[in-house]
């Protein structure tokens, strides 16, 4: 079973994020980057599905700046078997559309069975790259998905996914894009022994025209940032009062009523 894992690096959410002086993005200094929560479930299930099988690759590709490396290696480190990065100041910080040009781009030169990204990233939180790279890629796509399963000839996979107030189960042909969802597994962590082989796997880098895109067929951005600001401070909680239940059920109802007008 050959897998393509799309991986993206995002603070980590213990990090405290500020915004910069202008108000056009974060302060990055000092920041702790991790592999994208929801692309750790992709990592785990392909690695789950090699196992399967007993045969197979687990490829790691992303997109993005220098420090993305130790995303990747993150990944080879929990069984992966090799990353591609691509590197390039053209699209490091490029939109969703841009992000799935790339991802197509690559994932052309490259021989898979299904295609797996996390169905968003924690840091911008769009959940539109793996749908926009399945258009791309002129294959099916299946979305939110919390359980895999593949048939014994390779050939369809049966995937369940959450819908609202319930579950749905799709089937679709291979090759596929998947995007996961919490639920789908629960990911291992890199042990000693996987750390160490990591440092020892192959990871090509590569420019945009090493995989056959020149910059300016990208066209203009289809997203631009205006400002990035922090939420309005909350005003502070009201404390009701009273010394039994019943006055402060009559405290709270009159609060309702005449403050907040609910009622």
């Amino acid at each position: 079973m050959k897998s393509l894992v799309c991986l993206k690096q995002v603070p980590d959410t213990e990090t405290q994020i500020k915004v910069n002086a202008d108000g056009s993005g974060i302060v990055t200094d000092g920041i702790k980057y991790v592999i994208n929560p929801y692309d750790e479930f992709s990592v785990e299930e392909a690695l789950k599905l090699k196992e399967k099988f007993k045969a197979g690759e687990v490829v790691v590709l992303s997109v993005g700046p220098d420090r993305c490396v130790e995303a990747i290696r993150t990944a080879l480190a929990m069984g992966a078997d090799r990353g591609v990065h691509v590197c390039d100041e053209a699209v490091n910080n490029g939109d969703p559309f841009v992000m799935a040009q790339t991802l197509a781009a690559a994932a052309g030169a490259a021989e898979y069975d299904i295609i797996f990204c996390g169905h968003r990233a924690i840091d911008d939180d769009f959940a539109e790259t793996g749908a926009m790279l399945a258009e791309l890629l002129k294959i099916p796509q299946i979305t939110l998905v919390t359980k895999i399963e593949v048939s014994a000839d390779k050939k369809t996979i049966t995937c369940e996914r959450d819908i609202e107030g319930g579950k749905e189960t799709v089937e679709a042909s291979l090759p596929c894009v998947v995007t996961s969802q919490k639920g789908l597994n629960e990911p291992r962590y890199a042990s000693l022994p996987g750390i160490m082989k990591a440092k020892k796997k192959p990871l090509d880098v590569k420019t945009l025209a090493d995989i056959g895109i020149n910059p300016a067929d990208l066209g203009e951005p289809m997203l631009t940032i205006k400002e990035i600001k922090k939420p309005s401070q909350r005003k502070a909680g009201v404390m009701i009062q009273g010394d039994t239940p019943a006055e402060k059920a009559a405290a709270l109802v009159k609060a309702l009523h005449e403050d907040a007008k609910i009622i």
